[in-house]
């Protein structure tokens, strides 16, 4: 198959969401009840590891990496075969959330993906740019986190996109806005503008589940202060 690149920071910026201040539950993702149909089996690990802590998680929420600043980037990865079915032959994102939770003391953005989970990579970086233009993208805040999924992809045959998405300016306390960074020959990348409360970086938890209709979701979660 040709890789296609499709420009996915512009398509996704114009879908709007109804809401952004609340997440579905405590995980972002309900409780599973199954596999997702057809995903092919995967296996995680994560790099670097960190302790986990914090309030207890429930349904099907695991945190793959845990409360740590990512100074080097820290990436989870999954063995996903390819093509995962004959009309889609990479995991298709098709949401990205957002959710505050004060009494816990983070807020989280997710990104829900059709298919089997793909691997994934956090960092904090000096600037965040798009994939194969290096290209800056603008994002609020003073520390900026590089979200990069590989494989996967936002668009379908058409070059549309798949994904439902939020404002771009999230305006949590600390996790600040989000932009899509590209679309490109398997490799999807964001970027999260962030805001400490004294410059400098958060810690951050990377966490999975999996929804009832077989939807994998990917959390991201920055401390609030």
């Amino acid at each position: 198959m040709t890789p296609q690149r499709v420009p996915l920071l512009a398509s996704l910026v114009v879908l709007l969401a109804a809401a952004c201040t609340t997440a579905t539950d405590h995980d972002g993702a309900a409780p599973t009840t199954g596999a997702a149909p057809g995903a092919a089996a995967a296996t995680a690990t994560a790099t670097p590891a960190a302790p986990t802590s914090g309030a207890p998680v429930e349904g099907s929420w695991r945190a793959t990496y845990g409360w740590a600043v990512p100074a080097t980037p820290a990436r989870v990865t999954h063995q996903v075969r390819v093509p995962v079915t004959p009309g889609e032959p990479l995991p298709v994102l098709v949401e990205v959330g957002v959710g505050d939770h004060p009494a816990e003391g983070f807020s989280r953005i997710t990104f829900a993906f059709r298919g089997p989970t793909p691997s994934y990579q956090v960092g904090y970086v000096p600037q965040v740019v798009t994939e194969g233009r290096g290209a800056p993208v603008e994002l609020p805040g003073t520390a900026f986190l590089s979200v990069r999924f590989d494989p996967a992809q936002a668009h379908d045959a058409r070059g549309a996109s798949t994904a439902d998405v939020p404002p771009p300016r999230i305006g949590y306390p600390t996790l600040r806005g989000w932009a899509a960074a590209g679309d490109f020959e398997g490799h999807l990348s964001f970027g999260l503008g962030l805001r400490p409360p004294a410059g400098g970086t958060l810690p951050v938890r990377l966490g999975e589940s999996t929804r009832p209709d077989g939807t994998h979701v990917v959390a991201v979660d920055v401390r609030r202060g």
